[in-house]
C-alpha cells in the first residue's frame, strides 16, 4: 500500500469474474506521513481510506467484469460503517461483490476485515466510462500487472 499515492490495493487474492466477487489484500504501512496527524501517539487508519480501499477493491472487481472496456470512477458512497479500527501494519482482506449494474452505472457492496474481523462495510455506485484516453488504460493495464490482476482478464 502507498497512501500517498492512494495505491491501496496491494495483490488480488480471487477474481470470480462469473460470480462477480473479488478478494483483495492490503497492508497498511508501519509508517506515513498520514499517521502524524491521524492520531499522534495512537495513530489509525482513517475512515476515508477505508472506503477508498473498498472502493479500489470493488473498482478492480468492474475492470474484471467488464473486461478492462470500461473504468469505473466513485460516484456514491450510500453506506459506509467502520466496526473497528485498523492500526499501522495490519494486513486487511477487503471483499466485494458486484450487486447491480445498467445505465452506464454499477453498484457493489464491501467489507473490510482484519484477521478475520470486520472492521468496515459499505454500499458503493459507481459510473462506468470508456477510458479517457490510451495512457489511462495502459497506466491501469501496468498497476494491474503489479497487483496481479489476471491478465487474461485484460482485453487487448
Amino acid at each position: 500500500m502507498q497512501l500517498e499515492y492512494f495505491h491501496m490495493i496491494d495483490r488480488i487474492v480471487d477474481l470470480k469474474v462469473d460470480e462477480k466477487t473479488i478478494v483483495v489484500e492490503a497492508q497498511v504501512p508501519q509508517e506515513s506521513t498520514i499517521f502524524e496527524g491521524h492520531f499522534p501517539g495512537y495513530p489509525l487508519m482513517p475512515g476515508v481510506l477505508l472506503i477508498e480501499s473498498m472502493a479500489q477493491a470493488s473498482g478492480w472487481l468492474q475492470l474484471g467484469v467488464f473486461k478492462f472496456e470500461r473504468m469505473p470512477i466513485l460516484a456514491a458512497v450510500k453506506e459506509a460503517k467502520v466496526r473497528g479500527s485498523v492500526f499501522p501494519g495490519d494486513l486487511m482482506s477487503i471483499e466485494a461483490s458486484l450487486t447491480h449494474e445498467g445505465s452506464g452505472y454499477a453498484m457493489t457492496e464491501a467489507k473490510i476485515r482484519v484477521g478475520g474481523k470486520l472492521r468496515a462495510n459499505s454500499a458503493l455506485t459507481f459510473t462506468l466510462i470508456p477510458f479517457p484516453n490510451a495512457d489511462m488504460r495502459g497506466y491501469m493495464a501496468k498497476v494491474a500487472e503489479r497487483v496481479g490482476f489476471p491478465q487474461q482478464a485484460v482485453s487487448p
